[in-house]
């Protein structure tokens, strides 16, 4: 069964299927779903997770894009409960989950290759979502829970924390998939906190200043940020300018953000 599946993943989806019973296992504990959850997996693929999903009672909808997949997805879950499980054959970057519902529970082994752009699309629906859990490269785990004066630490970080607490829980090795992966992977919980969002004024100013902020690591952020901010801004809100990028808190570019936004608004 491990060659058959090793065979069926396409490197152009970005494919690498669980079969680890261990860490399915410990992934669905952590989960933790019931019959009064709605849970959207992305990529569920031969339904390693979808099973203990599935066998919780949760609404479930899965979001696939492989074509060669769906058949068996229909015929093990949709089918038998089409009241209660559903799914979307398309890219989960289109899928417009502002009509998914609320309250969502998010599962997922993403694929490597969009797991930024799509947490950044899943937080901007953060008002809908209840939890996340994702498997990632444990690259990406590490730069979403960094803290401040970490390497790891950086634009991942501060937009992700800015909002939401996080969370890393189980680390996966590449012998847990087929193919085995190149890269070490983890699963992180991802909780989008209203109170957190409530802080920041404008989104869009605070993704371009820490954009900016950490468009050139190694300068100081007088150097990435003097478009943006004069030496006398930063004297008022007591922010080193010669400090690098990764020394700020993710609360003082909160603070930095709304500044300019507020600076913006009133010009």
């Amino acid at each position: 069964m491990s060659r058959e599946l090793a065979q069926s993943a396409r490197k152009r989806f970005g494919q690498n299927f669980l079969i680890d019973d261990r860490v399915i296992d410990a992934i669905l504990a952590s989960i933790n779903s019931s019959p009064d959850d709605s849970v959207i997996e992305i990529g569920p693929g031969y339904g390693a997770i979808t099973s203990g999903l599935y066998s919780s009672g949760c609404d479930l909808t899965l979001i696939e894009l492989d074509r060669n997949l769906v058949p068996n997805l229909l015929a093990s879950f949709v089918n038998k409960s089409p009241s209660r499980c559903r799914l979307i054959n398309q890219d989960v970057l289109r899928v417009n989950f502002g009509a998914l519902g609320t309250q969502l529970r998010v599962v997922g082994n993403l694929p490597y290759n969009i797991a930024t752009p799509l947490l950044f699309k899943l937080l901007g629906h953060g008002g809908q979502i209840k939890d996340i859990h994702v498997m990632l490269q444990e690259e990406v785990v590490n730069r979403i829970a960094a803290a401040p004066g970490n390497s790891a630490y950086g634009r991942l970080s501060v937009m992700i924390q800015a909002t939401s607490s996080v969370e890393p829980l189980i680390k996966v090795f590449p012998e847990s998939f087929v193919p085995a992966p190149k890269v070490d992977s983890g699963v992180i919980r991802i909780i989008p906190d209203k109170s957190k969002r409530c802080r920041v004024q404008c989104f869009n100013t605070l993704t371009y200043i820490v954009r900016q902020a950490f468009s050139q690591r190694r300068k100081t952020l007088r150097n990435n940020l003097k478009e943006v901010i004069s030496l006398n801004e930063f004297d008022y809100l007591e922010i080193n300018p010669q400090d690098r990028p990764e020394r700020l808190s993710v609360e003082t570019y909160i603070e930095l953000g709304n500044y300019i936004a507020q600076r913006r608004s009133s010009a």
